[in-house]
């Protein structure tokens, strides 16, 4: 398969600094299941998103209508939302060529919903006291980029697993993320 060229986020960690994140240190390597299970290699991935403009009415008494922007991702809508304050800029983008991206396979309408339920979430955890009627209008935006991700693989006896780590937000992705890329390197 011809590698595929995408738009896609820049990644704010390096290679290098996800080797070290991903291999476990100190106290981490005696208590990690990695430690029976070395850290084997290290991969990048790329999820397709797409952006939503999400206007919020009904949240409390004559509060203005809100405007917010959320992507979702466009695979199975199963991994965190990526709220964004602007559309993101065109340095903040890049284009590359990458054989590691998986399908777009989710439908529109259950994209909406999902992103719906999702942001609902968001807003009674805001605080639900706030909430009269919520009313939720959504709208695609015509950006579709991809986020990208780092992939930690361990194992001993051809039983790898992997770990994920979220390359624009710094941080460890939990099992939602780990089945995702699992099934995807598995199809």
């Amino acid at each position: 398969m011809p590698p595929a060229t995408i738009c896609t986020l820049k990644p704010n960690v390096t290679r290098e600094e996800a080797v070290r994140v991903l291999t476990p240190r100190g106290l981490r390597s005696l208590l990690a299941p990695a430690r029976r299970n070395p850290l084997h290699q290290v991969a990048e991935a790329y999820v397709p998103y797409r952006l939503y403009e999400v206007r919020l009415e009904g949240m409390s008494g004559n509060a203005p209508a809100q405007t917010r922007l959320f992507a979702l991702d466009a695979v199975e809508g199963t991994l965190d939302l990526f709220e964004f304050p602007r559309l993101p800029a065109e340095n903040e983008l890049l284009r590359i060529a990458t054989r590691n991206v998986l399908a777009a396979t989710l439908d529109e309408a259950r994209a909406e919903s999902l992103l719906t339920e999702k942001v609902l979430r968001i807003v009674f955890q805001q605080g639900f006291f706030r909430v009269r009627r919520p009313k939720l209008t959504v709208a695609r935006l015509p950006l579709e980029f991809h986020m990208p991700y780092w992939l930690g693989f361990y194992g001993r006896d051809g039983a790898l697993r992997c770990r994920v780590l979220d390359a624009v937000r710094r941080r460890m992705e939990g099992a939602k993320a780990r089945a995702l890329f699992e099934h995807w390197l598995a199809a």
